[in-house]
C-alpha cells in the first residue's frame, strides 16, 4: 500500500492529497464515489487524522472532493468536465459478477494484517517464516541444473513431479494413484474451485461439514451449490447424517476435511471412516476429501485418509505443499479417476495454460530427494511444541474463559467461550490491542467460539497474545 514519504520536504498532506487526486484521475475513485473517513484513512497511511483533514481540505478547495453532513466525503461528479456518462461506475462493476467477495470476517483480518504486520497472528493458517524450509529451495535452485524447456508445461503438471508424487504418497500414506490420476493445481483452493466449477451445476445439494472451512469460501455459493452441514463432535461427523440429508435434498457430493479437521482438530474415527465409505458406495455420492494436515500428526503416526481406505473409487483426494511446506510455491494435486483429471484439465487449460514449470521443477526435487519427509518430521516437533504453549497459555491466561478440545495434529485449536461472547465486537477490541484470531461464525458455528493458530505466531509471542486476547474478551461485556 502507498505511504507518504517523510525524507521528502514536499507536506505530508500534500503527499496524500495528490495521492487521492491521481487515483480519482485514474478512474479507481470514480465520480460520486465515498472515500474513506478520515480515522480511517490516518489509520492505514499512518498519519495524524488532522493531517488527512488538511489534504481533504485541498481536495475541496479544488473543486475535486465534497462533503455533506451525515454522507461522509465523495468525489464531485462535475470535475474536468468528468460525468458519470464518460467514467464508468466501477462500483455497479465490482458489486456485480457471479464470483463473491470473501466474508467480512475474512477482509477485515486480511486487510489489518496487511496494514499491521507486527500484530500477533493467531488467524492465518500459514507457518511461520522459521518453519518454511527456505534454506533447502535457496540450495536446490544453487546446486540444480534447470535444463527445462520455458514453454507451456502439461496443463495436467510436470511429470515427474506427479510419478514424484505417486511414490511419496503410497510410502507416505498408503495412497494407491498413477501419474495420470494426478492432476497438479496451484493450491486446494484451485482444486475446490476446478471441482465446483466443473462437476456441480447450479442448485446441486453439497454437504459440508459443521463447523467447516467450506463454509468460509464463497466459492461454493458463486457456484450456486445448496450447502447442507453435518455436525461435527470429538470423533469427526456421524456418517449415518448422509442418508437423512440424501433422503431430503438428494446429496451430489460431500466436501470433508476427516483428519485434523479445519477448524476444530478432530479426527474422524475409523469406524466412522469405514461406515462413510460403505453410505457414500451405496448411494453413489462422491467425496471431496482436503486432506492438508495428516502428515503433521504429532505422535508420527498419521491417521488413515479415506483415500487410502476407498475400494470403490469414491473419494478424490486433494492435498498440497501450502500448509506444511511452502504456501509460496503454490503446488497442490488432486488424485481422482482420469475421466475426471481429464474434464479439469481441460478446464484448467482455458483458465491459466497450465502452472509455471519452474514452482514444479522446484517440488519435484524437494520432495524425490527427502528434503519434504524430513521438513515433516521437524514441523512435527515444532508445532507439538507450539501447540502446548497455546494450551498452557490458555490454561493459565484465559482459564474457565474457554474450553477446548487438545488436537493431535494441524495447526489449529477450537476454543468456546463459556459466556455469551459477540464476534465482531471481540475481533475488534483484540484488534485495538494488535491480536487476531478467527471467529468461530466464519467457518458456519454459533457465535461463541473462536480459531486460534499456532501455526504463525513465535513462541515468544504466544503467551503475549493470549494476554492481549484475554485483556478484549474482558473489555467486552
Amino acid at each position: 500500500m502507498w505511504k507518504p514519504d517523510r525524507s521528502v520536504k514536499k507536506p505530508i498532506y500534500q503527499q496524500i492529497a495528490d495521492y487521492i487526486e491521481r487515483r480519482i484521475t485514474f478512474g479507481e475513485f470514480p465520480p460520486g464515489s465515498s472515500l474513506p473517513s478520515e480515522r480511517k484513512l490516518a489509520d492505514s497511511l499512518g498519519v495524524n487524522r488532522s493531517t488527512v483533514i488538511l489534504a481533504y481540505e485541498e481536495l475541496r478547495a479544488s473543486g475535486i472532493i465534497e462533503s455533506a453532513k451525515g454522507s461522509g466525503t465523495r468525489v464531485t461528479r462535475h470535475k474536468w468536465g468528468i460525468t458519470p456518462k464518460q467514467t464508468p461506475n466501477w462500483k455497479t462493476y465490482v458489486e456485480g459478477g457471479t464470483f463473491l467477495p470473501n466474508l467480512p470476517f475474512i477482509r477485515r483480518i486480511r486487510e489489518e494484517l496487511r496494514i499491521a504486520p507486527g500484530a500477533i497472528d493467531f488467524a492465518s493458517g500459514e507457518l511461520s517464516t522459521d518453519l518454511f524450509p527456505n534454506d533447502i529451495i535457496r540450495e536446490l535452485l544453487q546446486t540444480k541444473s534447470f535444463q527445462e524447456d520455458l514453454g507451456y508445461d502439461d496443463p495436467q503438471g510436470y511429470s515427474p513431479l506427479r510419478e514424484t508424487l505417486v511414490r511419496f504418497l503410497e510410502t507416505q500414506l498408503h495412497i494407491q494413484s498413477t501419474e495420470s490420476s494426478i492432476l497438479i493445481t496451484s493450491g486446494s483452493q484451485q482444486s475446490l474451485y476446478l471441482i465446483t466449477q466443473c462437476l456441480l451445476s447450479p442448485g446441486d445439494a453439497v454437504a459440508i461439514e459443521d463447523p467447516s472451512y467450506c463454509y468460509s469460501l464463497p466459492m461454493f455459493q458463486s457456484a450456486g451449490l445448496r450447502l447442507f452441514r453435518l455436525p461435527v463432535d470429538d470423533e469427526g461427523m456421524n456418517p449415518d447424517d448422509i442418508i437423512a440429508l440424501h433422503r431430503q435434498h438428494r446429496i451430489r457430493m460431500l466436501f470433508l476435511n476427516p483428519n485434523f479437521q479445519n477448524p476444530t482438530g478432530s479426527v474422524l474415527s475409523l469406524e466412522r471412516k469405514t461406515r462413510l465409505l460403505s453410505i457414500a458406495s451405496e448411494l453413489g455420492i462422491p467425496i471431496v476429501e482436503d486432506d492438508p494436515f495428516t502428515l503433521t500428526s504429532f505422535e508420527g503416526t498419521p491417521p488413515p485418509t479415506l483415500k487410502s481406505l476407498d475400494k470403490t473409487g469414491n473419494v478424490l483426494y486433494i492435498g498440497s505443499l501450502s500448509k506444511i511446506a511452502a504456501s509460496g510455491l503454490r503446488i497442490g494435486w488432486l488424485i481422482a479417476p482420469q475421466a475426471v483429471v481429464s474434464r479439469l484439465t481441460d478446464a484448467r487449460q482455458q483458465m491459466d495454460f497450465g502452472l509455471s514449470r519452474i514452482p514444479q521443477w522446484v517440488a519435484n526435487h524437494f520432495i524425490a530427494g527427502g528434503h519434504f519427509e524430513n521438513q515433516i518430521h521437524l514441523l512435527r516437533k515444532s508445532l507439538k511444541l507450539k501447540r502446548d504453549s497455546l494450551m498452557s497459555g490458555l490454561h493459565d491466561i484465559m482459564g474457565d474463559s474457554v474450553s477446548f478440545m487438545e488436537p493431535q495434529g494441524g495447526l489449529n485449536i477450537w476454543c468456546k467461550f463459556n459466556r455469551e461472547v459477540d464476534d465482531f465486537k471481540l475481533l475488534d477490541e483484540a484488534i485495538k490491542r494488535g491480536v487476531l484470531f478467527v471467529p468461530g461464525s466464519v467457518y458456519g458455528s454459533d457465535q461463541g467460539h473462536m480459531r486460534v493458530s499456532f501455526a504463525r505466531p513465535r513462541q515468544d509471542e504466544i503467551r503475549q497474545g493470549l494476554a492481549q486476547l484475554y485483556e478484549a474478551l474482558q473489555e467486552h461485556k
